[in-house]
């Protein structure tokens, strides 16, 4: 292919050459469009990095353009309404119509394939209820018997993503929507910047293992930092993150060219230095080390909800944890649980794909665990993990969730098209770029209405399953109440799928043979 683009050049360079000598001096145009080809052409040849162009020229480059294009053409022109992945191009449309206050209704009958492996669903009652006799925004009291502000969360609310990760229009319009719709905003673990502060809507603030705004210099946690940040009278609870389901186990880095003032006084780091976010905390490094912080931040916020945050990983690791609550007599007012699916920004590969106990998994391990030690009553159920419709909602409460997040659901509500540019800066809608002008596309006005609605709308169809399953409560919901398909001619519930656990048998010796082991090898003062 070389030797036939050296050619090429060579006749087509003599033949331009001729017409313009001999034809028409203002010929001088196709020199403007070939002579930049043909160099292009040589340099291709002549480079290594890339043996394609380097064998074939200019047609190489090819291959390249359709590779960048691929992803737009997939999801525009052959996913269908089911398959597109990470998100189905079927609940992003559900978001973007209730976002919009569009019909969100489906025309003849459903697109999924009800005798297929994994369909889900809940079963209804003859005995339904009249919505209008519900409560039409189920709430949730976080705050035990340590907590002195407890908080009145919604079902539904805004998962964790940070300022820097999401652009300031993103935050702006996120917190306003909350403010709107009454629900709560986790700030991500970047810290509380203006952007979360000047709507003013009920904040979770996150602290993760930078220590990000309550931090001093060398990255150790700071105390009185903490007060002053916990202090804010729009932070509601306070969330300490062992892991996500994005990347659990792994560290985040900020690096020097990134970290602008704004950032640095935000997260209160040095401008212009890299920033390392570590794999696990310095504040303490045991399950009783872990409770002696719940404990300190909650004397330091004045007594506001504190829980913590994790990706379930190894069983025996969170069975210790347990043990030290029972031993210690310390418990968190919340425990959030991310499935390994999660994730909004950029990871490696191999974490987003193969690290961490999936969220339906992880969720009913967390909830058997509380209950076995008798702690469930106690301690409130945060989860995420692909929530997006009512019935999402309906299932993570029938898993043991007692309020829901939600990350890439309420970007897809800011307008986000799952461009899958999160971990590049060229994020189209403005909504995860730090790009000025791409940032300005994103209207604030218009997007915070568009989250509160999506809530809204959300919460109304949740409300209004509740009704037709005959369920008074949310307390009401549990894992008999929904199905999935096993094999074209069997079904089980949930029930059956996960039996529960009764409260406080581990007492009595009654631990599930499958956690025996991790239960054996556990101890409170070590992970």
């Amino acid at each position: 292919m070389r030797n036939e683009f050296i050619f090429f050049s060579i006749v087509s360079t003599a033949i331009v050459f001729g017409i313009h000598y001999y034809v028409w001096p203002g010929f001088i145009w196709f020199y403007i469009v070939l002579i930049p080809i043909v160099l292009l052409g040589y340099y291709d040849m002549l480079q290594s990095k890339h043996a394609i162009m380097r064998n074939y020229p200019i047609l190489g480059r090819g291959r390249y353009i359709f590779e960048e294009l691929r992803p737009k053409i997939y999801q525009y022109f052959i996913e269908s309404e089911t398959n597109g992945m990470p998100v189905p191009r079927m609940y992003r449309s559900i978001v973007y119509q209730r976002a919009k206050q569009e019909s969100a209704t489906t025309p003849f009958g459903s697109q999924l394939d009800f005798y297929e492996e994994g369909y889900e669903w809940l079963n209804h009652s003859i005995g339904a209820l009249n919505p209008a006799s519900l409560d039409s925004h189920p709430r949730v009291v976080i705050g035990g018997k340590f907590c002195s502000q407890p908080y009145e969360a919604s079902v539904f609310n805004i998962s964790a993503m940070s300022f820097g990760s999401l652009s300031k229009n993103a935050v702006l319009a996120l917190n306003a929507g909350a403010k709107m719709g009454g629900f709560a905003h986790n700030t991500g673990e970047g810290g509380i910047s203006p952007y979360h502060k000047d709507p003013g809507g009920d904040l979770v603030y996150q602290v993760g293992t930078g220590y990000f705004g309550c931090r001093d210099h060398e990255g150790r946690f700071d105390p009185d930092l903490f007060r002053v940040t916990a202090g804010i009278e729009s932070v509601k609870m306070i969330e300490i993150k062992l892991s996500q389901g994005a990347k659990p186990g792994h560290g985040g880095i900020l690096p020097a060219k990134k970290n602008t003032a704004e950032i640095a006084a935000i997260r209160n780091v040095v401008q212009g230095t890299e920033v390392l976010s570590p794999p696990y905390h310095t504040a303490f490094d045991s399950p009783m080390g872990l409770l002696e912080f719940v404990q300190q931040l909650r004397q330091l916020s004045g007594g506001k909800p504190i829980g913590f945050k994790l990706c379930v990983g190894r069983p025996d690791e969170f069975i210790a944890i347990c043990k030290a609550m029972v031993e210690r007599k310390v418990l968190p007012d919340f425990i959030t649980v991310d499935g390994g699916e999660g994730g909004t920004g950029a990871a490696p590969l191999e974490f987003s794909n193969s690290v961490g106990m999936p969220f339906k998994e992880g969720l009913v391990f967390v909830d058997d665990m509380l209950r076995g030690f008798g702690l469930r009553d106690e301690i409130k159920i945060v989860t995420s993990g692909k929530i997006f419709t009512s019935f999402h909602l309906f299932r993570a409460m029938a898993l043991g969730a007692d309020i829901c997040y939600s990350a890439r659901g309420m970007m897809l509500a800011l307008g986000c098209i799952q461009a899958l540019e999160c971990n590049t800066n060229r994020c189209p809608t403005g909504v995860a770029t730090q790009d000025a002008e791409l940032v300005a596309g994103l209207k604030v006005g218009d997007k915070s209405h568009r989250i509160a609605n999506f809530h809204k709308n959300t919460i109304h169809n949740f409300v209004e399953l509740m009704a037709a399953a005959g369920k008074r409560n949310i307390l009401d919901i549990e894992r008999k109440d929904v199905f999935r398909r096993i094999s074209q001619s069997e079904v089980r519930s949930f029930e059956d799928l996960y039996p529960t656990v009764s409260h406080g048998s581990f007492e009595q010796g009654g631990i599930p043979l499958q956690w025996k082991s991790a239960f054996n090898q556990s101890s409170p003062y070590q992970f």
